[in-house]
């Protein structure tokens, strides 16, 4: 009896299959099993390209209504807020050892250029308060330093970078309202 070469190949071919599918029934069976931790649902770990989220810096509880400036002596940061109490921008501060009573102020004098109390050449000064006869407000050294002031001379400064203070320009307008918190 001879076989026909198509139908030896054939044989060999699924025989060849079987084996294989054998083969690899075993070894699934046979595999180690994998770390419990590498089929959690834990996101990867971030990559150094990966930029962590800003932090962002909620408006305090209890800051007024409508539009104002918001100053919070404790956080030394700036919130202008529009009528509809949403932020449109917030900013760290530097100020000085001469801090305004708490409340309600409004915008008394405002100054495109001048030199303020410490001598710096300052720009975008506005003005809100006043203590033991030293005016307090808001204003950039056009140097753009935001230097801690000398605790051994009084000073009343208030000072954030030249954009923060030119949008502080735009938005707090000669009879605005400027709550200060603790």
């Amino acid at each position: 009896m001879a076989i026909k070469a198509g139908t030896l190949v054939t044989g060999l071919t699924a025989g060849a299959m079987v084996v294989i599918a054998v083969l690899a029934a075993q070894a699934s069976g046979s595999a180690p099993k994998a770390p419990a931790a590498a089929h959690s649902s834990a996101p990867p770990p971030k990559s150094a390209s990966v930029k962590p989220k800003p932090r962002t810096y909620p408006l305090p509880l209890h800051s007024g209504v409508g539009k104002r400036v918001v100053y919070s002596v404790s956080a030394h940061r700036v919130w202008l807020v529009d009528d509809g109490s949403k932020v449109v921008r917030t900013y760290a501060v530097v100020a000085g050892n001469v801090t305004p009573s708490k409340g309600l102020h409004h915008v008394f004098f405002r100054r495109e250029v001048g030199v303020g109390g410490d001598g710096k050449q300052v720009e975008h000064t506005v003005l809100f308060a006043m203590t033991g006869g030293v005016n307090i407000g808001f204003s950039a050294a056009v140097d753009g330093s935001l230097a801690t002031p000398d605790p051994a001379k009084q000073n009343a400064a208030i000072r954030a970078t030249r954009a923060d203070t030119a949008a502080m320009w735009q938005f707090a307008t000669v009879g605005s309202a400027i709550n200060v918190l603790p």
